[in-house]
């Protein structure tokens, strides 16, 4: 399949037919091709673009992030606050793409909110994926989903009635931001939200949205 936006392609999260060609753009050296779903309104790059494992491992291998580094633990705040704003005392949780320096689940920890740590590459105990949880969170994740509609309804099986699926990804607010968007050139980025692709996710899985604030979306399950 050649890379480049030219025929429509079935959407990896809601799979509705027909998603229509939205980009094709520079990328590294070499050309991605992006389309955007009318329904969920997912903006994704075509399957024939997508990274390599191994390129992805060393793309993963440039990030400089560390447990202990003040400004990366200001960064998650963005997202633990609001969800600890509304978690139970107690309440248990996972990092769902926690990286090779697992610092999310440091802070909740620190707060009384125990944590553990899953990732596909650095942290692959698939234990962990056998039980539910209150809260999961996802920080700098779903954008890197190959499968999303997969990847969800995995998470959304997760959750505890009355559950919490925390996410932090940088929102696509304007289309005429896109070609420069300093978050699309990341090559390992191959989906791309808007608020209305929350919302759909909202009513797919049954799930309540809360936007606390920009790029931080809570999307908690019925209690029982």
């Amino acid at each position: 399949m050649a890379c480049a936006a030219d025929t429509p392609l079935p959407c990896p999260l809601c799979l509705t037919p027909g998603s229509q060609p939205f980009a094709d753009l520079p990328l590294g050296t070499a050309t991605a091709a992006y389309h955007r779903c009318p329904t969920c309104r997912l903006t994704f790059m075509a399957p024939a673009c997508l990274p390599t494992p191994e390129a992805e491992r060393a793309h993963y291998a440039l990030h400089q992030n560390h447990p202990d580094d003040a400004g990366y633990r200001q960064f998650l705040m963005r997202l633990a606050g609001p969800l600890m704003a509304v978690l139970p005392p107690g309440a248990q949780g996972l990092d769902f793409g926690c990286g090779p320096g697992p610092t999310l689940s440091r802070l909740l920890n620190e707060q009384g909110f125990p944590c553990a740590d899953y990732d596909p590459l650095y942290a692959a105990d698939t234990a962990l994926l056998s039980r539910q949880y209150d809260f999961i969170t996802c920080t700098e994740v779903v954008e890197h989903f190959h499968q999303p509609a997969q990847s969800f309804s995995q998470l959304r099986a997760l959750l505890r009635p009355g559950g919490t699926l925390a996410i932090m990804t940088s929102w696509l607010m304007t289309d005429d931001m896109f070609t420069h968007w300093h978050y699309r050139r990341d090559p390992t980025h191959v989906c791309f939200y808007k608020p209305a692709t929350f919302q759909w996710l909202a009513r797919q899985y049954q799930l309540t949205l809360t936007l606390p604030a920009t790029n931080i979306a809570l999307l908690t399950a019925p209690s029982l």
